[in-house]
């Protein structure tokens, strides 16, 4: 026998063990309920010292056969054969035991004869069950209990004159003697197929587990790589940004500002790419808050449908709206129109002619908001995989102008996080159908007025710009100076506190992650701790779910590279209560 066979078979001996060591609390019970019946029969033919310590070394020895078992893995000392050698002897002798009131078969009735065979019948069917058939174990019991009954019964039936009742009782066990060890072979050999598909099925599982544990690593890593891929890229594109938008602001001749605008548009559809990476990494990490509100979904589509318009005309669209009425739901209206965004943005990048139709229909109490085109479809087998990231049909070629892939996968996410109903029916060169169901509101939105702007002047504020990549602290300077500000420049949350210190800023814009173990965080608290109130603004290159939960807990607002310089001017003026500056 090989070793994986052997190894096999151990294995298969040390379940059947484990099952010995489970089953023996169930048998004393029905057990010593059947012993006691024998000796009550007892009780009436035969003295009481012979009956009654019958019975208690027959309960004691069941007793300690059930102690023994319940112990058996755990007696190591001995060998796997040892261990159910000895309990072949228990069992042996629990059976001659069992067996014992028939040496006295004269002595009780017709019926008691009966009744006591049935009971070792039972008994012995109940061996073979908590035993999972092991023939060994089985026989053990069953040949000095029932193979003791076939005998008597025999001889009853032959001593004075032929007793064919005997003798028909005597036939009759002989028969269900080969019949319980062949039913024992069975539900044993039952045991051991079903002990290895248990054994296969965990392996099987654990193979899965593997492969999932290295799905997740591989995901961590990825999320690594594009957080860190996404950090060096942001932080030169965040220094042009801010240097093109210093320029834009300078006098300048037609020819240089049509440069500069050209420039801008450039480092505005990179940025676009960089933040839909942003978008997935902030969904992953949980940071994405819900802020539920009522609105009117005509008045969405409407607006939708007038921005949508130029794009589809550029290529022979044109986009119809299914909807004449008001229709009012309670979501997150900023998140649910960015689904929307994505989906009539993804229909006018895969229709090449015809329409998209953006279809609203209320029945009852659900409103469902649909994205049609006429567009290539979906075949079937990539209806789930245009929702991965990166995932583009007919993109081979990755043309930056069809995008990263990203959009589905970003509407997938924010159907999940809004808790919506989605549904997508697709034909090859038939169009597509994307349909969204939520609740309708009963509720009409209700405006708050506006509040009036504290009024303050650019001239008046320093501010206090902590970064440790150079052109980007130079940049930010050189912006934030067209405003008027006075700027400070630090590498550092040790030179910020210096800076700080010296000269008391109005505003602290930190970048979040600084040279070491150095972040923004700590220059913020830094800062705080001698400015208790002073405003600050966290800036970032950083898209790790993780970065991105820590700054959410914080609680500071978090501006990502590269930051628009209207974007980056209306944070300021909001946190200083500024006005902001017309153009």
């Amino acid at each position: 026998m090989d070793s994986a066979a052997r190894q096999n078979n151990e294995n298969i001996t040390a379940e059947l063990i484990r099952m010995l060591a489970q089953q023996s609390r169930i048998t004393p019970a029905p057990m010593l309920a059947a012993l006691a019946v024998i000796a009550f029969f007892a009780a009436d033919s035969l003295p009481r010292w012979l009956w009654a310590g019958w019975f208690s070394i027959a309960a004691m020895l069941l007793i300690f056969r059930a102690q023994f078992l319940a112990r058996l893995p755990e007696m190591t000392q001995f060998t796997q054969r040892q261990q159910l050698t000895l309990t072949l002897v228990i069992t042996f002798f629990n059976g001659v035991m069992h067996g014992v009131p028939l040496l006295y078969f004269s002595a009780f009735t017709e019926l008691e004869r009966a009744v006591i065979t049935m009971i070792l019948m039972g008994t012995s069917s109940i061996n073979v069950s908590t035993t999972a058939g092991y023939r060994p174990i089985a026989v053990a019991y069953t040949l000095p209990t029932l193979g003791m009954a076939a005998v008597i019964w025999g001889l009853h039936g032959w001593a004075a004159r032929p007793d064919w009742t005997s003798l028909s009782v005597a036939v009759l066990i002989v028969l269900y003697l080969p019949l319980l060890i062949s039913l024992a072979g069975n539900g044993f050999r039952i045991f051991e197929s079903s002990y290895r598909e248990r054994l296969v099925q965990s392996a099987v599982n654990t193979q899965l587990q593997n492969i999932l544990e290295q799905a997740e690593s591989a995901s961590s890593a990825k999320t690594r790589f594009l957080a860190s891929a996404s950090h060096d890229l942001r932080q030169p594109i965040h220094a042009l940004s801010l240097f093109g938008s210093a320029l834009s602001k300078r006098p300048l001749d037609d020819e240089s500002r049509d440069i500069v605008m050209h420039m801008e548009t450039a480092l505005k559809a990179l940025a676009s790419q960089l933040d839909s990476l942003l978008d997935i990494s902030k969904l992953d990490a949980g940071v994405v808050n819900i802020n539920r509100q009522t609105f009117n979904l005509l008045d969405m589509a409407e607006r939708l449908q007038v921005e949508f318009g130029p794009a589809a005309e550029e290529k022979g669209l044109s986009i119809w709206l299914d909807c004449y009425v008001d229709v009012f739901v309670d979501t997150d209206e900023l998140l649910f129109e960015r689904i929307l965004r994505n989906l009539l943005s993804n229909a006018i990048k895969y229709t090449d002619s015809g329409k998209i139709m953006l279809s609203i229909n209320a029945e009852e109490d659900l409103v469902t908001v649909s994205v049609v085109d006429s567009g290539r479809g979906i075949p079937k087998a990539e209806q789930q995989r245009v929702f991965e990231e990166f995932y583009q049909l007919e993109n081979p070629e990755r043309d930056r102008r069809k995008g990263l892939g990203l959009g589905l996968a970003i509407v997938k996410r924010l159907v999940k996080l809004l808790d919506l109903k989605f549904s997508l029916y697709s034909v090859p060169s038939d169009g597509t159908r994307i349909s969204l169901t939520l609740p309708i509101s009963h509720e009409c939105p209700q405006t708050a007025p506006d509040q009036p702007k504290a009024m303050a002047s650019w001239e008046t504020l320093r501010l206090l710009v902590v970064d440790d990549e150079m052109e980007v602290g130079l940049g930010m300077q050189a912006l934030l100076e067209t405003f008027g500000a006075t700027v400070d420049v630090a590498d550092s949350t040790a030179s910020a506190l210096e800076l700080g210190l010296a000269n008391r800023p109005d505003i602290l814009l930190a970048d979040f992650r600084l040279r070491g173990e150095d972040n923004g965080l700590e220059t913020i608290r830094n800062l705080r701790a001698v400015y208790p109130k002073l405003p600050a603004i966290l800036i970032s290159g950083d898209t790790a779910p993780d970065r991105l939960r820590e700054a959410n807990e914080a609680g500071i607002k978090l501006l990502h590279k590269p930051v628009a310089a209207p974007i980056l001017e209306d944070a300021i003026a909001e946190a200083c209560n500024l006005q902001v500056m017309e153009n």
